[in-house]
């Protein structure tokens, strides 16, 4: 197999690694990020397939750290309530989306359901709602949807048979997974023909990606394992029979806060600190004042116009910093 990307000085690549998704040996560092919690990590892009990816592999003591139950939230939600109920209105739009291309009745599938209210909202409209979730507060959470069809753990090749679901969603779910590949190839054998994959991820071709590096909010080591660009995954998905329908490049939701949060990563010692705090994880604050809070919140506050506006923009010229991808299976 030759790699896909030719114009690279011999002395730049790194052979001695193989890439998370297609397992290629060809790769070449493009810059250094630290996680959370201080482990250091560096983004290597696949020269064969066009993944980027995290070197060295999280071991499974950093991801258990990265997923203990400060990630996922230790209340009755993960956020307080008034931002919940702001997510709520976003999984609601998820939801219109499945219902604009599969009517109900249908199966749903949702990878890496969270705490389920997004099925919920496809179950109270006739929908077959099953979900994936990892053990955790948010699978806790889940577990209590009246009518959601839950398992707890990953996704195996014997859990549903073949062309079962209609739909099939994964939202920021593919940048976690250890074995993207397996899971895609087992995807394209539940879903039925003409069924719908729908995957939102970061954009690892957006500006924001391109103007923070390893600073920026949506690269997430060590939770975030590998990535790629709008154009890589299409023609990945390809490889399973897919094809593309739309790609939105906009998220009021994701965009603005990511450009807000990384650029108090470049001013602040540690990541993520405003993120956390608004999760109620203030141990990892522990070191910034109130004041500093404060300061942080208020930004967030009275310039989250500003970036809505600037999100509207990179969306235009297709380098939004997080992008939702709907697939049609075709054979």
């Amino acid at each position: 197999m030759k790699p896909l990307i030719n114009d690279q000085k011999q002395s730049d690549l790194s052979t001695d690694v193989t890439c998370v998704y297609c397992h290629g040996v060809n790769s070449r560092p493009l810059y250094d990020t630290v996680s959370t919690a201080g482990d250091r990590f560096t983004l290597n892009k696949c020269l064969y397939c066009g993944c980027c990816f995290l070197l060295p592999n999280p071991t499974k003591q950093q991801l258990d750290a990265a997923y203990d139950d400060s990630y996922y939230g230790q209340s009755e939600s993960k956020f307080p309530g008034w931002i919940e109920r702001v997510l709520d209105h976003f999984r609601s739009q998820r939801a219109r989306t499945v219902m604009r291309y599969v009517k109900a009745p249908a199966n749903v599938l949702d990878i890496g359901c969270g705490n389920g209210r997004f099925l919920q909202g496809l179950i109270n409209k006739n929908y077959s709602g099953y979900g994936i979730e990892l053990p955790s507060k948010s699978a806790e959470r889940a577990s209590r949807i009246p009518g959601l069809n839950l398992k707890t753990g990953q996704l195996c090749e014997d859990d549903f048979g073949e062309h079962f679901f209609d739909a099939v969603t994964m939202w920021h779910v593919i940048e976690h997974l250890p074995e993207p590949r397996k899971t895609l190839q087992i995807i394209g054998k539940i879903l039925k023909q003409g069924g719908y994959l729908m995957a939102s991820l970061p954009n690892i071709d957006s500006f924001q990606s391109r103007l923070f590096r390893g600073r920026w909010l949506h690269l997430d080591p060590s939770r975030h394992l590998l990535f790629f660009g709008a154009l890589d995954l299409a023609k990945i998905m390809q490889t399973f029979g897919f094809e593309i329908v739309t790609i939105n490049y906009f998220s009021l939701e994701q965009n603005p806060f990511g450009m807000q949060q990384s650029i108090l990563n470049c001013m602040l010692r540690k990541r993520e600190v405003l993120f956390e705090v608004l999760k109620g994880n203030r141990s990892y604050a522990r070191e910034y004042s109130s004041v500093s809070i404060l300061l942080q919140k208020l930004f967030y506050i009275t310039t989250f116009s500003l970036f809505a506006l600037l999100s509207v923009i990179e969306s235009c010229s297709k380098k939004g910093g997080t992008m939702e991808m709907v697939f049609r299976k075709m054979k």
